[in-house]
Order: C-alpha cells, then sequence, then structure tokens
C-alpha cells in the first residue's frame, strides 16, 4: 500500500514538473536567439544597413524583398526576421505560464507578462529606429531595451533551473548584482559611442571625443566589480562549483571583452566582426553575471529557509529539557 501511494506521490510531481521543464527550455532558448539578435543587430548598424529596409514592418513593401536582396538588405532583414520569432515565442511563453499556473511559480505568469512587454515595446522602438532615421537616443534604448529582456529571461530561466545551494555565499549575491548593473550601464554607453559614431568623428575632427571617453573611462566601475566577484568567489570556501565556474568566466570574458575594445579602437573600429564580438562578448559578459547573481540569491534565500525552521526547532528542544 505504501508502495503504491508513493508512485502516485512520484507520478504527481511528475506531471506538476513536466510544464516548468517546458516553460524553462522555452526561456532558454528565447534568451540564445535574443543574444543572436543583439549580435545581428550590431552587425547590422557597422555595416550602414539601419537603414537598408526604408520602410517598417515590411521591407520595401514585401515580406521578402527577394528583388532587393543584397548584403546590408538581408542584415536588416534577418534582423526583424529574428526579432519576429522571439515576439511569438514570447506570447507563446505568456500562454504556457498561464495555462499551467496552477503548477507554476506564482511569479511566473506575472514575469511572461513583464518579458512579452518589453519584447513589444523592442518592437516599437525598432520601428522608430527606422522611421527617424536611427536617431541615436531611439537606437541606444532600442539596444538597452534589448538587453533588459534578455536579463529578464536569463532571471526567469536561472530560477527555474534545479539548483542546491551550499549557504556560503554571504555578500556575494549584491557584489554580483552591483557588476551586472555596471555592465549594463557601461553597455548602454557603447551604444551611445556606436550611436553616434563618437569614435569615428571624434579622431576625424575632435567631436564628440567627451562620448567617447566617457566610454573609455567608463571602463573601471564594471572591470572592478566584476574582479570583485571573482576575488571573492576563490575567498570563499565550499562556494557552489557551478558558481566558482561562472565567477571564473565572468573574470574571462572580461579580459576577453577589454582586448576586443582595445583592438576596436585601436583599428577605429574597421574590421567589423570584431565589433561585433566586441558588443556579444559584453553582453555575455552581462548574461554570465546575471546567472551568478540569481544562483546566489537562491543560495541565500535557501539557507535563510533553513535556519528559521532549525532555530524553532532547538527552541522546542530547549523547553522540553527545562521542563520535562
Amino acid at each position: 500500500m505504501s508502495e503504491f501511494v508513493l508512485e502516485q506521490q512520484n507520478l504527481e510531481a511528475a506531471q506538476q514538473q513536466e510544464p516548468k521543464d517546458r516553460i524553462r527550455r522555452l526561456v532558454w532558448k528565447i534568451a540564445v536567439a535574443t543574444l543572436i539578435l543583439m549580435a545581428i543587430g550590431s552587425a547590422t548598424r557597422v555595416m550602414n544597413a539601419g537603414l537598408a529596409c526604408p520602410d517598417w514592418p515590411l521591407c520595401y513593401g514585401k515580406l521578402v524583398p527577394t528583388q532587393q536582396m543584397n548584403l546590408q538588405v538581408f542584415l536588416e532583414w534577418f534582423h526583424r526576421l529574428d526579432a519576429a520569432l522571439i515576439g511569438f515565442s514570447a506570447i507563446a511563453l505568456v500562454g504556457m505560464s498561464w495555462w499551467s499556473r496552477r503548477s507554476l511559480p506564482k511569479w511566473l505568469p506575472w514575469a511572461s507578462v513583464f518579458a512579452l512587454f518589453l519584447i513589444v515595446f523592442q518592437g516599437i522602438l525598432g520601428g522608430l529606429t527606422v522611421t527617424e532615421l536611427l536617431r541615436f537616443d531611439i537606437v541606444t534604448a532600442h539596444l538597452g531595451t534589448a538587453l533588459l529582456f534578455f536579463t529578464t529571461l536569463l532571471i526567469i530561466g536561472t530560477a527555474l533551473t534545479p539548483y542546491q545551494g551550499t549557504g556560503t555565499v554571504g555578500n556575494l549575491p549584491w557584489v554580483g548584482v552591483t557588476a551586472a548593473l555596471l555592465v549594463y550601464l557601461q553597455s548602454l554607453l557603447g551604444a551611445l559611442v556606436g550611436s553616434r559614431w563618437a569614435l569615428h568623428q571624434c579622431l576625424a575632427g575632435d567631436q564628440l571625443c567627451a562620448v567617447m571617453y566617457g566610454h573609455i573611462l567608463g571602463l573601471a566601475p564594471p572591470t572592478i566589480g566584476t574582479l570583485a566577484v571573482v576575488f571573492l568567489a576563490w575567498r570563499t570556501p565550499a562556494l557552489h562549483p557551478a558558481l566558482r565556474r561562472l565567477a571564473n568566466l565572468a573574470g574571462g570574458l572580461l579580459i576577453l571583452q577589454i582586448l576586443l575594445g582595445f583592438a576596436t579602437f585601436r583599428l577605429h573600429l574597421q574590421v567589423e566582426p570584431l565589433t561585433v564580438a566586441h558588443q556579444a562578448i559584453g553582453a555575455t559578459l552581462l548574461a554570465t553575471l546575471v546567472v551568478f547573481s540569481t544562483l546566489c540569491f537562491r543560495d541565500a534565500k535557501a539557507t535563510s529557509n533553513i535556519n528559521s525552521y532549525s532555530i524553532p526547532t532547538a527552541t522546542t528542544e530547549t523547553q522540553s529539557q527545562v521542563n520535562p
């Protein structure tokens, strides 16, 4: 009889876990597609293809502009295609989350709605970049919203991923969040430099040099923040191996990002793949810090739950010893 009850419990647990697994896989796929979308967007900008399709949302009034197709048109057209697929996937994510909400965390449906809002707003900004002829503030907001959508997906996916903490994170959650925020702000400065072509204008005519040097000097805070994550992860005993690996990955990505930034500066943005890689590695560094911070918060929360459970037990045992 007990075996039958145990089998029923395992079956019910598996049925409740299945929607969460499906949603987690979908979220990670959307996150990967978003990273590719941002890389294609960077390639579109450095290849001067931002206005290759003069209208929006179609391209030359067509869904597939076969007659006008060249490299620049393809980049802009494929960028829109990827964005549309991500938008439909975000709608599917909302539908799945609300349909299975009884077997999912209560926050998940609302988080999926927030992600959908961001991608819709991102699409509006994408249209405005064309109709407003690549106005720099709209282009910067376009990337900033994409990074925020990307971050939201990473938090959702990491929160749904099985993880058993060790309870040794200490202040690492807040250090990780600070480093991620600094990297995000530095990415916005980089987007501003790119959207205003500040490097070219500064080197050619001493214009917008403040914008360019602001991005260069702005490298210091996220570098210090990321190195603090790596240093504290090394110094924290019994840290979960996944967190240690993520911290090491963040350190490696930081070094690579600095080298790519130096190379793009020295080559005056003339090597397009380097510029695209610079933005892609920056987004990957942000992703690593976000995943690291989310796991750290889960680790700290699990520890606090254990402590809150064990304290009353100890109190009860003490009272039983005093009053036998």
